[in-house]
């Protein structure tokens, strides 16, 4: 049996980089595990794709992610810094398949 733990990579907004061990079968959202891990993401609505606090950049690994919802897409449109690497770290769940996910967090602080 799998161990259900994967690593990723996290850039914070200051440039450091980390890497963490996340667990893939609590289905918490990277949301959740990057405000779980102490940094710092607003999640102004909860994890409900409305606000764009926890907007993070892919910078590899993301071919095995979901494809983003309508819902997602729509707020990452309201973002003058969003590009087709942007995602909402609310809406991404992660699975054995994301070890050695790469992400740079870019979300408003206030």
């Amino acid at each position: 049996m799998e161990n259900h733990i994967i690593e990723i990579e996290i850039e914070d907004r200051d440039g450091s980089t980390a890497t963490i061990e996340v667990p893939t079968d609590v289905n918490f959202s990277l949301m959740e595990i990057l405000k779980a891990s102490e940094y710092e993401v607003l999640a102004t609505c909860g994890g409900m794709a409305l606000c764009a606090t926890c907007h993070v950049e892919i910078k590899s690994g993301g071919e095995n992610l979901a494809e983003p919802e309508d819902q997602e897409l729509d707020m990452l449109d309201t973002l003058p810094d969003a590009d087709d690497n942007s995602r909402l770290a609310c809406q991404i769940h992660l699975t054995d398949q994301d070890h050695g996910l790469s992400i740079r967090l870019r979300g408003a602080l206030q």
